[in-house]
């Protein structure tokens, strides 16, 4: 019987580990960059073209590699960060495992310029699938050129499943974002198809954090700083108000390397209790510094994931932190001395002739329940449209047929539509929130904003598919400014965003001014509306439909029907109607429901 275990032959060894460490190109440049930062770089330039697609330049004026250096670089398991296992527990650098270079050499083309400064020649090398193909002294500056072509080109099942070059683009600036946040002091340019999306130069953390998410952080971050014998953290929380549902930028970082960590994520919300609201994120930038010894980042092949020792002292630690910079550094209310108008609250005097009690008459002899109370029910109902019982009876009155409902004991989700006819022509508003109207089936009560939802989300779509919407010009325009990841999204949601009647013309690579609006929504704050919309749009698949819902789904949520707002028996009665004549009555486009039915055996059964 023959043998059948085989060692692999290298090249396959490779593509393996790549599937690991090279995702897309967003991993590329990460490596590459973190290789930047590790060889002490100044300046890093990044360019791309196609999203990384085409080719990925990565420039850095760090201390270059010698011609021996730039070949074994590409070997797996060849670093110059570690020597021995123990080592992995006195990470002071981004890289360690020498598996970076190895795998983007083994699924792409790559030219590796790089010169030390001591020497007057740099070295060319070139490789191709993990082959090298030629190397040879030439010309070059102080630091490495790293140039990497047709990523994934012998791995075609791996380059199809890559996603639109604006979502790949989105994710190299995420990737970007995280590594530039944790040196202020180093300059990074990144270039994409030759237009620059970030010039970011050296400075303090507090200017860099503006510089890439845009000025209207400046005023909202709060200084997070405490030092003991477990860890340092330092960094910046934002102000309660700066609270957002969704796209809030939350950052953690140990030893200056992006984690993600849930437990403290726990703390940093808890800080927060009761001063943002339920399910609200608030934009953090929080870094770590501990003992190399008490983590391990050798957990995960991204190195996200991080364990800490001693994990439940550093939480109370964090938590304490950040509750000291909302108390500290939050603006408190202003004490109003301007009593003009309101009524004076008299101050206590010991010496003052006490006021006497008005004198009250009472009839100790009156039993309610010995008398019964007569009411004239004419005199205290007298000018109302209608007696208050016969409107009940007219809005709660239905013939005993009903529909077809899943629940016999408590109200139910009605799964098919409820014809038009059914309904009654009288409705009733439950504390400006729900709409009530008799159905054949009993009582249907509707969600009167997640109902405008549905009808506005289906007319804006309609628009978008047939015909562009009207715009109303703004007479003093807003300017809205994004991150760089933001403005790669915006720019792709410029034609379903004009489609519903959105005028925007750029003015730089990450703001746009907003010169027109959708008619029907005057009064609504553009910019903040178009963050939202941004912040919901998660770029998962930017296709045009998917872009069409979220900027359909956006809008609607806005300029909907808000709670509280009272409505008329008119303007409900428009409600109702147009939400029957939408395609589907019973979920909102984001799957809440809209509407369940009471039956009226259970409204009998309720008054028995």
């Amino acid at each position: 019987m023959t043998d059948v275990i085989q060692l692999l032959p290298d090249s396959v060894a490779n593509q393996i580990a790549a599937g690991e460490v090279i995702q897309r190109p967003a991993s590329v440049i990460k490596e590459l960059v973190e290789n930047a930062v590790d060889a002490g770089a100044h300046t890093i330039n990044v360019l791309v073209v196609d999203a990384g697609r085409t080719s990925i330049q990565v420039i850095d004026d760090g201390c270059g590699m010698s011609e021996t250096d730039a070949r074994l670089a590409f070997e797996r398991h060849a670093t110059s960060k570690i020597r021995k296992a123990d080592d992995l527990f006195a990470l002071h650098t981004m890289g360690f495992r020498g598996e970076a270079l190895p795998s983007i050499a083994a699924v792409a083309q790559i030219e590796l310029r790089t010169r030390r400064k001591q020497d007057e020649l740099g070295t060319c090398l070139t490789l191709s699938a993990s082959h090298v193909e030629s190397q040879e002294m030439c010309s070059c500056s102080v630091g490495s050129s790293f140039t990497v072509s047709n990523l994934f080109f012998n791995v075609p099942a791996r380059r199809k499943f890559l996603k639109t070059n604006a979502t790949e683009l989105n994710n190299i600036l995420t990737a970007f974002e995280r590594i530039v946040l944790v040196y202020p002091e180093v300059c990074f340019t990144l270039h994409s198809n030759g237009q620059e999306l970030m010039n970011l130069r050296a400075g303090t953390l507090r200017q860099r954090i503006i510089d890439v998410y845009g000025r209207r952080y400046g005023q909202d971050l709060l200084p997070v700083n405490v030092e003991t014998a477990l860890c340092k953290i330092s960094g910046f929380v934002a102000k309660p108000e700066s609270a957002r549902k969704k796209g809030a930028h939350e950052y953690f970082f140990a030893n200056g390397r992006f984690m993600k960590h849930a437990y403290f994520h726990k703390a940093v919300q808890q800080a927060y209790e009761r001063l943002i609201p339920a399910g609200a994120h608030v934009p953090y930038f929080i870094y770590f510094d501990v003992n190399p010894a008490d983590i391990d980042v050798n957990i995960h092949p991204t190195k996200t994931e991080i364990k800490f020792e001693n994990e439940q002292a550093i939480w109370q630690i964090l938590f304490a932190a950040v509750k000291d910079a909302i108390g500290q550094f939050c603006e408190i209310p202003q004490i109003d001395f301007d009593t003009e108008g309101r009524p004076e609250m008299p101050v206590f005097n010991p010496v003052a002739t006490p006021v006497e009690m008005p004198h009250v008459d009472r009839n100790p002899q009156y039993n309610p329940f010995r008398e019964k109370a007569s009411h004239n029910w004419e005199k205290l109902y007298e000018g109302l449209d209608a007696h208050p019982i016969q409107q009940e009876q007219q809005l709660f009155t239905a013939p005993q047929d009903a529909l077809n409902t899943n629940a016999n004991n408590g109200p139910a989700f009605s799964e098919q539509p409820v014809e038009l006819t059914d309904v009654s022509p009288l409705h009733y508003q439950y504390k400006g929130r729900y709409i009530m109207t008799a159905v054949k089936s009993g009582l249907m009560i509707i969600d009167q904003h997640r109902a405008d939802v549905r009808i506005r989300y289906e007319r804006y779509m309609q628009q978008l598919v047939d015909t562009p919407s009207s715009s109303q010009r703004m007479l003093f325009p807003e300017v809205i400014e994004m991150a760089p990841s933001e403005a790669a999204l915006m720019e792709e949601m410029l034609p379903a965003l004009s489609a519903v009647g959105f005028e925007l013309t750029p003015l730089g690579p990450s703001s746009y001014a907003v010169n027109g609006v959708p008619a029907g929504i005057e009064g609504l704050s553009a910019s903040k509306l178009l963050q939202d919309i941004l912040d919901s749009a998660v770029p998962i698949s930017h296709d045009s439909l998917s872009l069409n819902h979220q900027v359909a789904l956006g809008l609607a949520r806005h300029a909907a029907i808000p709670y509280g707002q009272q409505l008329s028996n008119e303007e409900m009665d428009v409600v109702v109607n147009n939400l029957f004549s939408c395609d589907n009555v019973n979920h909102t486009p984001d799957g809440k429901s809209i509407l369940c039915i009471l039956p009226q055996a259970d409204i009998e059964h309720l008054l028995t």
